[in-house]
Protein backbone atom coordinates (compact mmCIF):
# COMPACT_ATOMS: atom_id res chain seq x y z
CA UNK A 1 0.00 0.00 0.00
CA UNK A 2 1.58 3.39 -0.99
CA UNK A 3 2.00 5.92 1.97
CA UNK A 4 -0.06 9.31 1.87
CA UNK A 5 1.95 12.22 0.57
CA UNK A 6 2.38 15.75 2.62
CA UNK A 7 0.54 18.62 0.64
CA UNK A 8 3.73 19.65 -0.65
CA UNK A 9 4.60 16.29 -1.91
CA UNK A 10 1.23 16.08 -3.59
CA UNK A 11 1.38 19.73 -4.89
CA UNK A 12 4.99 18.17 -7.02
CA UNK A 13 3.26 15.01 -8.39
CA UNK A 14 -0.02 17.03 -9.77
CA UNK A 15 2.59 19.54 -10.92
CA UNK A 16 4.76 16.36 -12.71
CA UNK A 17 1.35 14.80 -14.04
CA UNK A 18 -0.07 18.46 -15.15
CA UNK A 19 3.23 18.73 -17.54
CA UNK A 20 3.12 15.35 -18.80
CA UNK A 21 0.14 15.14 -19.35
CA UNK A 22 0.24 18.66 -21.49
CA UNK A 23 3.01 18.24 -23.49
CA UNK A 24 4.61 14.64 -22.73
CA UNK A 25 7.54 16.35 -21.54
CA UNK A 26 8.35 15.61 -17.94
CA UNK A 27 9.53 18.74 -15.96
CA UNK A 28 13.48 19.09 -15.05
CA UNK A 29 14.41 19.30 -11.36
CA UNK A 30 15.00 22.90 -12.19
CA UNK A 31 11.78 23.33 -13.58
CA UNK A 32 10.19 22.46 -10.42
CA UNK A 33 12.94 24.24 -8.30
CA UNK A 34 11.38 27.73 -10.62
CA UNK A 35 7.60 26.47 -10.36
CA UNK A 36 7.48 26.33 -6.53
CA UNK A 37 9.91 29.10 -5.84
CA UNK A 38 12.76 26.21 -4.00
CA UNK A 39 15.68 28.27 -2.51
CA UNK A 40 17.56 25.46 -5.04
CA UNK A 41 17.38 22.13 -7.03
CA UNK A 42 18.65 19.68 -3.90
CA UNK A 43 15.19 20.74 -1.95
CA UNK A 44 13.42 19.79 -5.81
CA UNK A 45 15.74 16.38 -5.80
CA UNK A 46 14.42 15.80 -2.09
CA UNK A 47 10.99 15.55 -3.03
CA UNK A 48 11.67 13.55 -5.92
CA UNK A 49 13.56 10.93 -3.69
CA UNK A 50 10.49 11.10 -1.24
CA UNK A 51 7.65 10.71 -4.08
CA UNK A 52 9.63 7.36 -4.90
CA UNK A 53 10.04 6.24 -1.76
CA UNK A 54 6.23 6.29 -1.69
CA UNK A 55 5.85 4.65 -4.76
CA UNK A 56 4.17 7.24 -6.99
CA UNK A 57 6.95 7.84 -9.32
CA UNK A 58 10.14 6.01 -10.46
CA UNK A 59 13.27 7.58 -11.18
CA UNK A 60 15.72 5.55 -13.88
CA UNK A 61 18.87 5.30 -13.17
CA UNK A 62 21.50 6.23 -16.12
CA UNK A 63 18.66 8.31 -17.81
CA UNK A 64 18.44 12.47 -17.81
CA UNK A 65 15.65 13.55 -15.85
CA UNK A 66 14.34 9.76 -16.06
CA UNK A 67 11.33 10.31 -14.16
CA UNK A 68 8.13 7.89 -15.02
CA UNK A 69 5.17 7.01 -13.58
CA UNK A 70 5.23 3.13 -12.56
CA UNK A 71 2.00 2.50 -14.72
CA UNK A 72 4.31 3.06 -17.61
CA UNK A 73 7.41 1.02 -16.77
CA UNK A 74 4.52 -1.73 -17.87
CA UNK A 75 4.63 -0.54 -21.71
CA UNK A 76 7.88 -1.71 -22.93
CA UNK A 77 8.30 0.53 -25.83
CA UNK A 78 8.58 3.82 -23.95
CA UNK A 79 11.40 5.68 -24.32
CA UNK A 80 13.34 8.89 -23.34
CA UNK A 81 13.56 11.48 -26.11
CA UNK A 82 16.29 14.58 -25.31
CA UNK A 83 14.66 18.11 -26.22
CA UNK A 84 17.34 20.01 -27.37
CA UNK A 85 15.62 23.50 -26.91
CA UNK A 86 13.39 25.56 -29.75
CA UNK A 87 13.71 25.75 -33.72
CA UNK A 88 12.04 28.68 -36.22
CA UNK A 89 9.52 27.89 -37.41
CA UNK A 90 9.59 31.44 -39.85
CA UNK A 91 12.83 32.63 -41.18
CA UNK A 92 15.93 30.72 -39.79
CA UNK A 93 17.31 32.28 -36.79
CA UNK A 94 19.63 31.31 -34.47
CA UNK A 95 18.46 28.41 -31.98
CA UNK A 96 18.11 28.10 -28.44
CA UNK A 97 20.29 24.91 -27.99
CA UNK A 98 20.35 22.97 -24.78
CA UNK A 99 19.18 19.89 -22.88
CA UNK A 100 15.69 21.03 -21.69
CA UNK A 101 15.04 17.94 -20.38
CA UNK A 102 13.10 14.38 -21.91
CA UNK A 103 10.03 13.51 -23.83
CA UNK A 104 8.93 9.66 -22.68
CA UNK A 105 6.76 8.71 -25.77
CA UNK A 106 5.70 5.19 -26.83
CA UNK A 107 7.63 4.60 -29.94
CA UNK A 108 5.34 1.88 -31.26
CA UNK A 109 2.32 4.59 -30.83
CA UNK A 110 4.02 7.10 -32.69
CA UNK A 111 6.20 4.32 -35.39
CA UNK A 112 9.37 5.08 -34.48
CA UNK A 113 11.78 2.06 -34.63
CA UNK A 114 13.35 1.27 -31.33
CA UNK A 115 17.37 1.75 -32.74
CA UNK A 116 16.59 5.44 -34.26
CA UNK A 117 18.47 7.85 -33.27
CA UNK A 118 15.83 10.71 -32.47
CA UNK A 119 15.57 14.16 -30.46
CA UNK A 120 13.20 16.59 -29.77
CA UNK A 121 12.83 20.49 -30.33
CA UNK A 122 9.82 22.71 -29.55
CA UNK A 123 8.59 24.68 -32.57
CA UNK A 124 8.23 28.37 -32.51
CA UNK A 125 6.85 30.32 -35.38
CA UNK A 126 4.22 29.92 -37.80
CA UNK A 127 5.50 29.05 -41.35
CA UNK A 128 4.65 25.17 -41.34
CA UNK A 129 0.83 25.43 -40.61
CA UNK A 130 -0.35 24.22 -43.92
CA UNK A 131 1.73 21.02 -43.10
CA UNK A 132 -0.15 20.99 -39.21
CA UNK A 133 2.51 22.29 -37.44
CA UNK A 134 2.01 24.96 -35.03
CA UNK A 135 3.65 27.45 -32.28
CA UNK A 136 3.96 25.49 -29.74
CA UNK A 137 4.08 22.37 -30.64
CA UNK A 138 7.16 19.53 -30.18
CA UNK A 139 8.52 18.17 -33.28
CA UNK A 140 10.20 14.32 -32.93
CA UNK A 141 13.14 14.53 -35.37
CA UNK A 142 15.76 11.80 -36.67
CA UNK A 143 19.21 12.13 -37.41
CA UNK A 144 19.96 10.90 -41.03
CA UNK A 145 19.47 11.44 -44.65
CA UNK A 146 16.99 13.60 -45.93
CA UNK A 147 14.47 12.60 -48.81
CA UNK A 148 13.18 15.34 -51.16
CA UNK A 149 9.96 16.48 -49.44
CA UNK A 150 11.08 15.44 -45.84
CA UNK A 151 10.20 18.32 -43.54
CA UNK A 152 13.92 18.76 -41.64
CA UNK A 153 15.38 20.78 -39.26
CA UNK A 154 18.26 22.80 -40.62
CA UNK A 155 21.02 24.69 -40.41
CA UNK A 156 21.20 27.31 -43.35
CA UNK A 157 24.10 30.21 -43.54
CA UNK A 158 24.44 29.02 -40.05
CA UNK A 159 20.70 29.77 -38.30
CA UNK A 160 18.21 26.96 -37.92
CA UNK A 161 15.01 26.75 -38.95
CA UNK A 162 12.03 24.02 -39.58
CA UNK A 163 10.96 23.63 -43.13
CA UNK A 164 10.37 21.02 -45.95
CA UNK A 165 13.54 20.01 -47.77
CA UNK A 166 12.83 20.28 -51.33
CA UNK A 167 15.70 19.85 -54.30
CA UNK A 168 15.14 21.38 -57.86
CA UNK A 169 17.39 20.36 -60.79
CA UNK A 170 19.82 19.31 -58.54
CA UNK A 171 20.09 22.29 -55.65
CA UNK A 172 18.42 21.85 -52.60
CA UNK A 173 16.58 24.46 -50.90
CA UNK A 174 13.99 25.24 -48.07
CA UNK A 175 10.43 25.58 -48.75
CA UNK A 176 8.03 27.00 -46.09
CA UNK A 177 4.08 25.79 -46.09
CA UNK A 178 2.57 29.34 -45.26
CA UNK A 179 2.61 31.25 -48.48
CA UNK A 180 3.58 34.34 -45.74
CA UNK A 181 6.84 33.11 -45.53
CA UNK A 182 9.57 32.74 -48.62
CA UNK A 183 11.85 29.82 -49.35
CA UNK A 184 14.99 29.95 -48.56
CA UNK A 185 18.19 28.98 -50.55
CA UNK A 186 21.21 28.91 -49.06
CA UNK A 187 23.97 30.92 -50.25
CA UNK A 188 26.87 29.23 -48.61
CA UNK A 189 25.71 26.34 -46.68
CA UNK A 190 22.74 23.96 -45.83
CA UNK A 191 23.49 21.36 -43.33
CA UNK A 192 20.27 18.93 -42.20
CA UNK A 193 19.93 18.08 -38.48
CA UNK A 194 17.58 16.18 -38.51
CA UNK A 195 13.93 14.89 -40.58
CA UNK A 196 10.80 14.54 -38.91
CA UNK A 197 9.15 11.42 -37.80
CA UNK A 198 6.70 12.47 -35.26
CA UNK A 199 4.62 15.16 -33.70
CA UNK A 200 3.70 15.86 -30.55
CA UNK A 201 0.42 18.54 -29.35
CA UNK A 202 -0.07 19.81 -25.77
CA UNK A 203 -3.97 19.22 -25.39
Amino acid sequence: MKESLTKRQQEVFDYLKEMHHKSGVMPSSREIQRHFGFASQTAAMSHLRALEKKGVIVRLPGRAHGVVFPEELDREEIIDIPVYGNIAAGLAQASEQGNEGCISIDIATLGIPRNARTFALKVHGESMIDAHICSGDTVILEFREPRPNDIVAALIDGETTLKRYIVKRGKPYLQAENPDFPDLIPARELIIQGVLVALLRAA
